[in-house]
């Protein structure tokens, strides 16, 4: 009976022992591995949202639209791309706008890249804008083509070239109907406007 008490004794410390070493060696390790499978967990799904969210590409894509309610326009583009979150806006590389005039004109406007809305129709250009209406040639980091308006707004170091003329603004409003343009300065302390006469 003092033996089988003895041997109980002995186990119970022995148990105690392989507790303590469970608490400190094994729990830590257990603990890590999970921890580590939750970062993998976590990150899978960051990687699937990114797929989710991933846009649409196009190449060579081609829109067509109504430029001031009545005249139509066709809007080209090599690249181009939509985002799942706006749907309506298609981010364009290498863009490329024709404007049909009621007179006949054909008004051409370029860019590196842009955006067209598909809903409202409108137009922006950003990087190496050059837009060309006969002889008028338009050049600026940014122009902007509202669907609704009779002209175009050119800004960011502008520059307008016709047969007897060339100016710099900041910015230019340009009427394609009248071919009128309206000149404005960002500062108004520092003009940038030249206007010089070409010899012919």
């Amino acid at each position: 009976m003092i033996l089988s008490r003895k041997s109980l004794q002995t186990a119970l410390v022995l148990f105690g022992f392989l507790l303590i070493l469970a608490t400190y060696f094994l729990y830590p390790l257990l603990k890590q591995k999970t921890f580590k499978k939750s970062i993998v967990e976590k990150q899978s799904t960051i990687v699937d949202d990114d797929n989710e969210n991933k846009s649409n590409t196009f190449e060579n894509v081609e829109y067509k639209g109504i430029y001031n309610l009545d005249k139509e326009f066709t809007v080209k583009s090599e690249k181009a791309y939509i985002l799942d979150e706006n749907p309506e806006i298609v981010h364009m590389q290498t863009m490329v706008v024709v404007l049909k005039m009621n007179d006949g004109r054909i008004i051409t406007i370029t860019s590196d890249t842009g955006r067209y809305n598909k809903v409202t129709y409108d137009s922006y250009f950003v990087d190496n804008v050059k837009a060309t209406d006969g002889s008028t040639i338009i050049s600026s980091d940014n122009l902007d083509l509202i669907a609704t308006k009779d002209f175009a707004t050119a800004y960011n170091d502008v520059i307008l070239k016709d047969k007897k003329s060339s100016l710099q603004a900041d910015k230019v409003d340009y009427d394609f109907v009248t071919k009128k343009y309206a000149i404005s300065m960002f500062d108004k302390e520092k003009i940038k406007i030249k206007l010089v006469q070409w010899v012919t």
